[in-house]
């Protein structure tokens, strides 16, 4: 199974073969996007480890099937799928981001929601900078990294700020959760809002703080097969495998919520 990260901004399809890989796993095969055999995934920064795992239970229970899966923020991705780069599947982190695609007639069904997701605050290991609240990180002087407002972290930020009155003031605003946490490990920022889900996979490298005000803003994951799927049938297999009792669980083990569980 293959896993690449496609550029951060909105790119053709050019762009997106000239991105970066993020992790090439062993077992991975040669074949292009048009392969039969070949499934493209374009899943949300946040959906990376579950959908890793997942991704390689599909090919062991589809033998010479590669998985190809592309994780970056999520607007980043509905931007390719619009702008015609070959998926078969997407999963987003938010309802909003998914009609984007929908609505432009590029998914083959209606979405399903599949996982839930709330928003926590990372700070480098040991919380340094003694946050215990949201409200904290208004604090002068307290270097904050968000997502930026057009990525579905970045909106659940703004709909926390507008609830409770808090203004935030971030030092920058990133393109996926994934690059908020880099920040906050590495020390660049003091704190940074990211979902439940990254900090508990961050392990050690980061403090987490939950926060009561996150619960009003929770982000539901749709998934859908896309329209111009090389193998359509291919592709509603994975959406089934994602959204079935195996998806489920491997969803529930890694800290999403999961409807109807």
């Amino acid at each position: 199974m293959r896993n690449r990260q496609p550029r951060r901004r909105a790119t053709a399809f050019t762009g997106l073969l000239a991105g970066p890989l993020a992790l090439l796993l062993t077992g991975c095969g040669a074949a292009g996007a048009a392969d039969g055999d070949t499934l493209t995934v374009f899943a949300a920064a946040s959906l990376q480890e579950v959908f890793t795992g997942l991704a390689e239970d599909f090919e062991r229970e589809h033998p010479g099937v590669d998985v190809v899966l592309s994780t970056a923020g999520s607007a980043d991705l509905a931007t390719q799928v619009v702008e015609g780069a070959p998926a078969d599947v997407f999963a987003s982190a938010d309802g909003e981001t998914m009609r984007r695609v929908a609505d432009a007639g590029l998914t083959a069904g209606e979405p399903e929601v599949f996982a839930t997701n709330v928003l926590a605050i990372a700070t480098p290991a040991g919380n340094p900078a003694g946050v215990t609240s949201f409200a904290d990180l208004a604090r002068p002087g307290l270097a904050v990294v968000v997502c930026a407002p057009q990525v579905p972290c970045g909106a659940a930020a703004e709909r926390v700020q507008e609830a409770t009155g808090v203004a935030l003031s971030p030092v920058s605003e990133e393109s996926s959760v994934t690059d908020v946490l880099g920040k906050v490990s590495t020390g660049q920022a003091d704190a940074g809002l990211v979902y439940a889900t990254d900090v508990a996979r961050a392990g050690d490298a980061v403090t987490a703080v939950p926060f009561p005000e996150a619960a009003g803003a929770v982000n539901t994951y749709p998934v859908a097969a896309l329209r111009d799927a090389a193998d359509p049938a291919l592709a509603a297999e994975f959406v089934d495998a994602v959204t079935g009792a195996a998806g489920r669980a491997a969803l529930a083990a890694a800290g999403f919520g999961v409807p109807g569980a």
